[in-house]
């Protein structure tokens, strides 16, 4: 179970940096920290991996090349989210 958990965390660790890195916005520092990144990644996972199982019957239980693109496709998306929200937030 701990392994498990474990595992998941550097999954979502890795998917959470290539996001960041592939959405990187060179005008602007990000403060996002290693803690959040990972949150990033793992949620990305999981909203990445509940799509891709409905719209193509995947199974999301195995780690796979294709389980990590749609981790940081998930990823992806919730950071354009992010940052969408926090601008907002900052012009008002």
């Amino acid at each position: 179970m701990i392994v498990n958990l474990l595992v998941w965390a550097l999954f979502g660790l890795l998917a959470g940096v290539v996001a960041k890195f592939i959405g990187k916005q060179p005008e602007r520092s990000d403060p996002m920290g290693i803690v959040f990144t990972i949150l990033l990644g793992i949620a990305g996972a999981l909203i990445g991996g509940f799509v891709a199982s409905q719209l193509f019957n995947w199974d999301i239980n195995t780690f796979s090349i294709g389980g990590f693109v749609v981790a940081v496709l998930g990823a992806l998306l919730l950071l354009f989210v992010y940052r969408l929200v926090m601008s907002a937030r900052r012009s008002v």
